[in-house]
């Protein structure tokens, strides 16, 4: 087991569910990427999802969109991102880290070399949002070899015969995106729409089953995370950190945002 499932089976034990965070590596600041990890995970993080800058993150609405501009104007790329993990290994070997992106920046490095280089810095998993399950063998390999998982992503307009079939490879955990749209779109979470087909998806899949898309804070964690195993909380992290004049600003904003998440999570 690597530290995914490590992580989600000892969840599992304690009858909890899992927080999961997202930022976009280099934003607010290239210094605050690591300083904020570590506070995440003070304040009750399980996993955490680490934004690869992209160009064009055509799933992302505003707000991820611009803090991956932002990232990228302070050269925060793929080695950076790389080099973040690493920093943040050193003090901490336990926490799960997925790293969250598209597949141009893996791509041109070759499936088995960015699947060696990621091993080595201590990633857990990998998110492609544009890697088509069926699409997806010669990556698949790649990290099976290395040891990472190939996290895959579920949706409402998902077909019941592509969700058995995404239930069937999921490696890691299965995100189950709460609605059709991009990421931010608060005003569009159906919470009991999207927990009927969260139940139906988590009695399918074999691996754990977390929600994403539109969890902005403490109340709408509790509820999506009834019929999820967990759940992601990315934009509005990303809104709470933005204009952090130092990483110390940076990643007091972290822990004051996730404690109360954390908190509800807890309570049931």
């Amino acid at each position: 087991m690597n530290r995914i499932d490590t992580r989600f089976h000892g969840l599992r034990e304690d009858g909890r569910k899992a927080l999961i965070p997202f930022f976009t590596a280099g934003d607010p600041s290239l210094e605050a990427t690591v300083p904020v990890m570590h506070a995440l995970v003070e304040a009750g993080a399980d996993v955490i999802e680490l934004g690869v800058p992209f160009s064009d993150p055509m799933a992302d609405g505003p707000t991820i969109q611009r803090s991956s501009e932002r990232a990228l104007g302070r050269g925060a790329g793929v080695t950076y991102v790389l080099d973040a993990v690493r920093a943040f290994r050193a003090q901490d070997d336990a926490t799960p880290v997925v790293l969250m992106g598209y597949l141009n920046p893996v791509d041109i490095r070759g499936a088995g070399a960015f699947a060696r280089q990621a091993a080595e810095a201590g990633v857990d998993g990998v998110l492609l949002v544009d890697l088509p399950p069926e699409e997806a063998d010669e990556f698949r390999v790649a990290f099976d070899g290395a040891g990472i998982a190939l996290v895959l992503l579920a949706s409402p307009t998902t077909t019941d015969a592509r969700i058995d079939a995404l239930c069937a490879g999921a490696q890691g955990y299965l995100y189950y995106v709460s609605f059709a749209g991009v990421t931010g779109a608060a005003d569009r979470l159906d919470t009991v729409r999207a927990s009927a087909r969260l139940r139906t998806v988590r009695a399918a899949s074999r691996a754990p089953v977390v929600a994403g898309f539109g969890i902005r804070d403490a109340a709408s964690a509790a509820a999506m995370a009834v019929d999820a195993d967990g759940v992601v909380v990315g934009s509005a992290l990303v809104e709470t950190l933005d204009g952090a004049a130092s990483a110390d600003e940076a990643a007091a904003r972290a822990r004051a945002f996730l404690a109360p998440l954390r908190t509800a999570l807890d309570a049931g």
